[in-house]
């Protein structure tokens, strides 16, 4: 056997491990359709046609009924049910009442459609406190996907019976069998993964199984006496892994490596100064928001009451908390710390969470009265928290890029009306956002 049989041999098992990882790359990136967060984009091929076709995906679709799944979990559960009026409405039977063109922009720029006077859209943003729904950055796949969850839980018929007065009970009635198709999309999931690790375990298996085959080989090879000393060097050739780690080239490449982490984490940390997103302290009473606003739907304004109305969202006083804790729960450990705050007269020291700098002004009122901006767009999905935590970065950059992306409302409202005509005759494909109203000037939040 010559050495270009024995470099032919290691090249066909070379390439005989590359197949089969590429095959477990190919089914990696099909599992990783429907993730966690949702659906990564451009690799939900159920619902493309059916966003194309201009109709919602079909609700025995168990790829696109999952996608949507997780990503109405993920973007909208905090202020929709399916059957039940949350925040907002509920969103059974809304591909009947509005065609998915429409409620994909709805989706992406809702603000955008009350200010251009659409009729469907003005009715339901007035019908509902004039609470703006906040923008989201998902595909029209995506959002085909959640149109296609939202049929698969309802049915036929559910939009229609609840815009007649129907209990939305008996919208949930009406398609008992919704639930049985996410069921199935759950299980197409989990099917998806098992054929993944078996591939990989297969794989693992082949590679390990051409090795032993390739040593035997060797042994083999050893022992024939018409091999050259070309195929003797090849045979009994070793890996010098001491010659390697003491090579120059590696060493650079390894300090090349340590100078490159440490100079990344070191600009992270000084990028960092100051910025306090995710924390979580502990207060001094376990007061839940996802019992409060979650579960028993509070409204924040109750509590917080001046955060329609002035600079700062106030934290409520003890006696706001006595309205119902006076009959409820009055024996439970939480309540009686509020009641010895009474009796001593002292404030409850609730620890602050949000924080932004002295030197930047921010107004509650004016976010969230006038610009119809909802709590949830800078506080996260505050209603599922049981303790609060800062949800945004709160950094300049973070408010900057809102006010660039988000438009205002001027319907009705003839101090903006120059305003936006002088917008329009420069920048007549761009929507009259914030940041067009001098939004983004220094003036605006630093003086």
């Amino acid at each position: 056997m010559s050495s270009y049989r024995l470099r032919s041999f290691s090249h066909w098992l070379l390439a005989l491990f590359l197949t089969f990882t590429a095959v477990g790359q190919v089914a990696a990136q099909d599992a990783a359709t429907v993730s966690k967060d949702g659906v990564v984009p451009g690799q939900t091929a159920a619902a493309a046609p059916a966003a194309a076709a201009g109709g919602a995906a079909p609700a025995g679709d168990a790829a696109a009924v999952a996608a949507g799944d997780a990503l109405f979990k993920g973007n909208c559960a905090q202020c929709h049910a399916v059957n039940d009026v949350v925040v907002g409405p509920a969103l059974a039977g809304i591909d009947q009442r509005r065609p998915l063109p429409w409620i994909i922009k709805w989706v992406k720029n809702s603000s955008k459609m009350v200010a251009s006077g659409d009729e469907y859209a003005v009715k339901l943003f007035n019908q509902y406190q004039k609470q703006q729904m906040p923008n989201f950055a998902l595909s029209d796949e995506e959002i085909t996907s959640i149109v296609a969850y939202v049929k698969s839980q309802t049915g036929p018929g559910a939009g229609t019976k609840q815009e007649q007065g129907g209990s939305p009970d008996q919208g949930a009635q009406a398609n008992q069998g919704g639930a049985a198709g996410a069921d199935d999309a759950a299980g197409a999931g989990k099917y998806v993964n098992v054929v993944l690790i078996v591939l990989i375990v297969v794989l693992i298996v082949l590679v390990v199984t051409l090795v032993i085959i390739a040593n035997i080989m060797k042994d083999v090879l050893r022992g024939r006496k018409d091999l050259d000393g070309r195929d003797v060097e090849l045979l009994d050739q070793k890996t010098d892994w001491m010659g390697i780690l003491k090579s120059g080239w590696f060493k650079g490449v390894v300090g090349t490596l340590f100078v490159l982490v440490v100079l990344y984490e070191s600009i992270q940390g000084i990028m960092a100064v100051g910025l306090t997103q995710g924390y979580q302290p502990a207060q001094p009473i376990a007061f839940s928001h996802k019992l409060h606003a979650g579960e028993h739907q509070i409204n924040c304004a109750y509590c917080h009451t001046s955060v329609y109305k002035s600079k700062s969202a106030n934290i409520p006083s003890a006696n706001i908390c006595m309205n119902c804790h006076s009959q409820i729960k009055t024996t439970s450990p939480e309540i009686k710390k509020i009641y010895r705050a009474i009796q001593r007269q002292q404030p409850i020291q609730w620890v602050r969470i949000h924080n932004l700098p002295d030197l930047a002004y921010f107004n509650h009122s004016q976010h969230t009265q006038v610009g119809g901006i909802e709590c949830q767009t800078c506080h996260g999905p505050i209603q599922n928290m049981d303790v609060v935590y800062q949800y945004s970065a709160l950094t300049m950059g973070w408010c900057i890029n809102c006010h660039r992306e988000t438009p205002l409302n001027t319907k009705g409202n003839g101090y903006y009306d120059n305003l936006v005509k002088l917008h329009d005759e420069a920048n007549a494909s761009a929507p009259f956002t914030v940041s067009s109203n001098g939004g983004t000037e220094c003036s605006k939040c630093h003086y």
